[in-house]
């Protein structure tokens, strides 16, 4: 295999083990720690670590953009999508989250329809329903009906959904600038919050909300490079490792035992997005 082939997939591999070593932590945290606080502090600590690079690069072309609404209802859509991770994991299994959120692809092949203009055929169709039935599989609804984290886990995900077909359509700007906007819109909006959310923090605790933050940042990059270097095609389903990553850190600190049913579940979202990834490649080769 190519070497660059190699390298992209390892950054991809890397990047989503530490986003799921962060979202485990940030988990254990926000127990007792509120999630603007969270936030607030998260962010303020990944913006120093891109501060030297924004510099590098002009904090002007960074910040200022062409499509500034559009960036706006992208900054929108991940301040809800990442609230409502939180505050899912606050009472689910980080597992069990993880999975509904990697439904997020299919939700975009149906939002890409009315949003994108794109065409979507019998088979994709087909493999989206299969995969919701995943997602079913893994919040189990009692009574037919969902508890309210289960709805807030469902939320994030589509917000996450809407936030990649928005990010699709800002595929002109520059990765930093991506990052950046999200890095200040999410600490902004922890800052407003903090009024009706603050708690006192030790050392320890403060150092492990900064840590969030660092190493959020440092999978942005490694997936980054990634992209740089391979295909996504090719390094995008390493990302469904973090469902093993998920797996195994809920077991260990959280005692969280995976069920059949949302282990069967999660290999059914999976299953259902790598089939609807590999008919959006042979559509792009006809």
């Amino acid at each position: 295999m190519d070497r660059a082939l190699l390298q992209g997939i390892g950054f991809m591999l890397l990047g989503t083990a530490l986003f799921t070593f962060n979202d485990a932590l940030g988990k254990w945290l926000v127990v007792s720690v509120a999630v603007g606080q969270l936030l607030f502090i998260r962010s303020a600590a990944a913006f120093i670590i891109l501060a030297p690079m924004i510099h590098r690069a002009g904090w002007r072309k960074v910040f200022v953009v062409e499509q500034p609404g559009r960036h706006s209802l992208r900054l929108a859509l991940i301040v809800v999508e990442v609230a409502a991770f939180y505050m899912a994991v606050r009472h689910l299994p980080l597992a069990d989250v993880m999975s509904v959120y990697q439904a997020a692809p299919l939700i975009v092949t149906i939002l890409a329809i009315p949003l994108l203009g794109e065409r979507v055929g019998w088979r994709r169709g087909l493999a989206v329903g299969v995969g919701f039935i995943g997602v079913l599989l893994v919040l189990r609804p009692e009574g037919g009906v969902f508890t309210a984290p289960a709805l807030i886990a469902l939320f994030g995900a589509v917000a996450y959904a809407l936030l990649m077909v928005t990010t699709r359509q800002l595929r002109a700007s520059s990765n930093l600038t991506l990052i950046a906007w999200h890095t200040v819109g999410v600490g902004l909006f922890g800052l407003a919050s903090l009024p009706w959310g603050w708690e006192a923090l030790d050392l320890v605790t403060l150092a492990l909300l900064g840590l969030i933050g660092v190493v959020a940042t440092s999978a942005h990059v490694c997936m980054n490079q990634s992209l740089k270097l391979s295909p996504a095609s090719v390094v995008m389903p390493y990302q469904y490792t973090s469902l093993l990553w998920a797996i195994l850190l809920g077991w260990i600190f959280f005692g969280d035992i995976p069920t059949g049913g949302m282990l069967l579940g999660a290999g059914i979202i999976v299953a259902s997005g790598l089939f609807v990834l590999h008919r959006e490649q042979l559509v792009k080769k006809t």
